[in-house]
């Protein structure tokens, strides 16, 4: 028999009282309003007498040390390592979710591994993590969790990273990315249609978050688009989105098109083939964009970093395996152009590896 685990009283912030039977939350742009015991679309924030509760602060689905390009992020300290942990659930309903047994769950006990914020920070120092991720799920529905851990990590001079659909309100996003240094952002598509048919959102929510990043942070952001055969993959979309983002957010955001598998509730649909992503890379380049990547393909060179002056390999990638190096002092150290990104002097060594762990070892 299972052990019945009590899920935690932790108050969240973000809402209001609509009445004396109902309140509002205010963390993303659902705006869900919850009568006395219900949750919100994303389940793990509940009206519990009158209060606004977060159910999943201090718990994890699993945390794992990753190397920092499975993020992807392929210019924020390339080679090293990240603590990687979620929770459950999620603000959005993508039908093609990559993570649905972790983001859709609706049952507490797959929160297995328990851990204070100050935990977290102490166990990435101790395994040599440079970073800890908010991942497999969307950091936004549990970003009370996620500052507290984030503060903790600061102490002992680990970044943290949120990868996220940037679905939040502009009160929580204030708060959410003050204290973030990198993060990954999922544009799911540049198509409001596909926002409300396939993932029950919108998309100018996701715009606004990555226009607020660009001007009005110091965060490090990459944005990945994963490519559905028939939904968003035509050459008009890719161009439009390679356009907006050169146009609001400048040439040298990184973007990612990575390949879609067959899950959740889409499965109906092949996989990407690799020549819908090269040739997605090649539409972003020629509209001026100066780092674009594919994923989720074994393909080197298209997820190798070169210099937008000299078109010089300056990051070789195999998988998430660093080869070549050349960058010197944020430069190419074949022409000195600026390379826009966090590196160190040395490429982190960690490769490939993808290693569990369980914090009650630790």
């Amino acid at each position: 028999m299972k052990s019945q685990k009590k899920e935690p009283n932790y108050p969240g912030r973000y809402w209001h009282e609509i009445d004396e039977d109902m309140i509002q939350c205010d963390l993303c742009p659902r705006f869900c309003r919850l009568r006395e015991g219900k949750r919100g679309f994303c389940f793990v924030r509940q009206n519990q007498n009158h209060q606004m509760i977060l159910t999943t602060y201090g718990r994890s689905s699993g945390f794992c040390i990753d190397p920092i390009e499975k993020k992807p992020l392929n210019h924020f300290y390339p080679g090293t390592s990240v603590l990687s942990f979620g929770t459950a659930g999620c603000n959005l309903g993508c039908r093609f979710c990559q993570n649905w047994d972790i983001s859709k769950a609706q049952e507490m006990d797959r929160l297995q591994d328990e851990a204070s914020p100050e935990k977290i920070a102490l166990t990435a120092k101790h395994l040599g993590c440079h970073s800890v991720a908010f991942t497999y799920n969307d950091p936004v529905i549990f970003t009370e969790y996620a500052i507290d851990i984030a503060k903790e990590c600061q102490k002992q001079d680990i970044k943290t990273v949120a990868v996220t659909a940037g679905y939040i309100t502009p009160e929580a996003r204030k708060d959410f990315y003050s204290v973030i240094d990198g993060a990954n952002i999922d544009l799911k598509a540049y198509c409001n249609t596909f926002y409300k048919t396939l993932c029950f959102a919108n998309l100018e929510p996701v715009l606004e978050t990555l226009r607020y990043l660009y001007h009005e942070t110091q965060v490090w952001f990459e944005i990945t688009t994963l490519l559905i055969p028939g939904e968003n993959d035509s050459s008009t979309e890719i161009h439009m989105l390679s356009e907006w983002i050169k146009l609001n957010l400048g040439p040298e955001v990184p973007l990612h098109f990575t390949a879609f598998h067959p899950d959740f509730k889409m499965m109906d649909k092949e996989h990407t083939p690799a020549e819908t992503l090269i040739q997605a890379r090649d539409i972003a380049l020629a509209a001026g964009l100066h780092y674009v990547y594919t994923g989720n393909i074994h393909h080197p060179s298209t997820g190798s970093t070169y210099c937008p002056n000299c078109q010089k390999c300056i990051i070789e990638r195999d998988w998430h395996a660093l080869g070549e190096y050349h960058i010197n002092d944020q430069r190419c150290a074949f022409c000195e152009h600026p390379i826009s990104g966090h590196f160190n002097p040395e490429p982190g060594t960690w490769g490939r590896r993808r290693l569990p762990v369980r914090l009650a070892d630790m």
